[in-house]
């Protein structure tokens, strides 16, 4: 099984960034952690990283007939691109949506995901355990479906 982890705007500012918010991680920090989650769960993944939405939008293409499923932070691109959200919909592979910070305890416009509609659900508040949830969710789901 081959999971994408896609990181949008911003998160490569991870561990300088509102430390209060994000803590000291760095995204590289992060990646080495999920990749070692990865091994416990049994599967592949790959991370991607980037701060322009046409980028993300091809990445999340290429997830069709290469990736069995997705998790995505796409950082403030959440809140505002209806190109990631088609995106997403145009592919046929099962996406989760996290956020380390509780989105719905910060700013109001961030209240709202144009991605969330699209994805199999959505994870926030729980740091770097939020990527760690959204891979076990992902996998699970696929688990799960194929064997209906």
């Amino acid at each position: 099984m081959k999971i994408l982890v896609i990181n949008g705007v911003n998160m490569n500012m991870l561990g300088f960034r509102e430390p209060e918010k994000y803590g000291s991680m760095t995204l590289k920090d992060l990646e080495k952690e999920l990749y070692a989650f990865s091994f416990e769960l049994g599967i592949d993944i790959e991370t991607f990283q980037s701060n322009f939405e046409g980028e993300i939008v091809q990445k999340i293409h290429s997830t069709k007939d290469n990736f069995d499923g997705a998790v995505i932070n796409a950082g403030a691109y959440t809140h505002t691109s209806i190109a990631i959200r088609d995106a997403i919909s145009s592919v046929d592979v099962p996406f989760v949506e996290v956020h380390m910070t509780n989105i719905y305890k910060r700013e109001e416009f961030r209240h709202h995901s144009y991605i969330a509609p699209v994805c199999i659900g959505q994870i926030s508040g729980f740091g770097a355990n939020s990527y760690k949830l959204g891979l076990k969710a992902v996998v699970d789901y696929l688990n799960t479906n194929d064997n209906e």
